[in-house]
Formats: structure tokens, C-alpha cells, sequence
């Protein structure tokens, strides 16, 4: 399995996202930043906006079919011309080994990837990416995210702060 060590660095930013549509706003902004072996872990509970952002980020990034929760199928592939972006769910994940099944340490290497229930993966997350924490608020509406840049993230994050 995957070999990862501590995580040196991280930065954190804190944002309200009102609605649908301020959630979808946080995915177009992370869109463009994104390049190949890029992974994105989304946690929150469930029905917390997590499938949500991830369709609106591969739309932005050019795909223009409709983005079904990966729940049941585990892994959706989407190959579009800036970047090949793999959109994992591991709800039902019991164990990490479960993982080689799905060839994610392949897909991290050639593809961005946007991973739902990233906890199921334990210590195989890498140390390069971008967490964000989307938590219910008191509005049945609105969400909050906390986002944290791991690894070189974290200088990414830091340039980009102001306009996410």
C-alpha cells in the first residue's frame, strides 16, 4: 500500500457557503487550480454538500454529461481534456486493503481525484492535498467549509486565499 510520511505543513481557511450556490462558487474557484495527481478529500456527513461540490467542480472543469454519485458504483472516471478527474465514494469501504481493488494509488498518479469519506482510506491519503470539511450549520440552507492545504497545498492555498 501506499507509503506516506508526516505532514509538514498546512494552511486553513474558513468559509460560509450560504447556499447550494455558494458551495458550487467554492468548486469553480478550486477548479482552475487543479492539476494532475491532485487529490481533493471531502469529508462531512452525509447529504452535507460533498457529491454537491464534486459534480460542480467536474463541470467546470469541462464535463458536459450529468455527475451521478459514485455511492453505489464507488469510482466515477471522467476523462475530459484539461485533466482526467476520478471521483471516488467510500462510504461502503470497510477496510483500506479494499482500496488496491480500485486501483486509487494508479489513479493518483495520473488524474486528479475527488474522494468522499476520505477517512475509510486511513493512513493512504497522501500528504499533498486539499481537505475540505463541509459541516451543517443552524440554517437548514447553508453550510460551512473549513479547507486545509497539506503538503504543497499549502503555498497554493496561501496565493489563492482571497479569491475562494
Amino acid at each position: 500500500m501506499m507509503s506516506r510520511g508526516i505532514i509538514e505543513k498546512s494552511t486553513t481557511l474558513y468559509r460560509d457557503l450560504y447556499n447550494l450556490s455558494a458551495t458550487e462558487n467554492l468548486a469553480n474557484s478550486i477548479a482552475p487550480l487543479l492539476q494532475k495527481s491532485d487529490v481533493i478529500a471531502l469529508y462531512g456527513e452525509l447529504g452535507a454538500g460533498k457529491t454537491s461540490f464534486a459534480r460542480a467542480l467536474i463541470k467546470k472543469l469541462g464535463y458536459k454529461g450529468e455527475v451521478p454519485s459514485p455511492t453505489f458504483t464507488l469510482a466515477q472516471n471522467y476523462n475530459l481534456e484539461s485533466v482526467n478527474v476520478w471521483h471516488f465514494d467510500l462510504y461502503r469501504i470497510l477496510d483500506p486493503d479494499e482500496l488496491i481493488e480500485l486501483d486509487i494509488e494508479e489513479a493518483m498518479i495520473q488524474s486528479v481525484l475527488l474522494i468522499e469519506w476520505p477517512q475509510r482510506m486511513d493512513k493512504c491519503l497522501p500528504n499533498n492535498r486539499l481537505d475540505i470539511q463541509l459541516n451543517y450549520t443552524e440554517n437548514e440552507e447553508s453550510r460551512s467549509a473549513i479547507i486545509t492545504g497539506h503538503g504543497h497545498w499549502s503555498s497554493r492555498l496561501k496565493k489563492v486565499s482571497n479569491e475562494l
